[in-house]
């Protein structure tokens, strides 16, 4: 049996929003350190283009992509709403929307797992 690569792109975006929610947790921890740059991950989109998925074809010459492992994910830093007099560039109001927006996502994925399950179930009960 082959995995399921919906399972595999789940998880490799709930480990893409945990390693976010730390550094949204640490650019917040950080708000009044000064001269604290705030740091942000790379889009979710940019580690889906490094996917390690492999296309099957059917003819030797169809076209292969080239593998690259998107296991680790790199700190950027960000352009914030604004920079305070001390050089800290953290705004806590653009933080609270990314934690939002991290928690919505978290969810919808979850909620993508629960429905792709429950399909898997009656499928393998008849």
């Amino acid at each position: 049996m082959e995995p399921v690569y919906l399972f595999n792109l789940i998880e490799r975006q709930r480990s893409w929003l945990s390693a976010r929610q730390v550094l949204v947790a640490q650019n917040v921890a950080n708000a009044n350190t000064a001269g604290y740059r705030a740091v942000d991950v790379a889009p979710f989109s940019k580690v889906l283009d490094h996917s390690v998925l492999q296309m099957s074809g059917t003819n030797g010459l169809h076209m292969q992509t080239s593998a690259s492992d998107p296991r680790s994910v790199s700190a950027r830093q960000e352009a914030s709403w604004e920079t305070t007099h001390s050089g800290n560039s953290i705004s806590l109001e653009q933080e609270m929307i990314k934690a939002g927006d991290i928690r919505e996502a978290y969810s919808l994925d979850t909620n993508i797992m629960k429905a792709f399950h429950g399909m898997w179930l009656m499928s393998v009960k008849g």
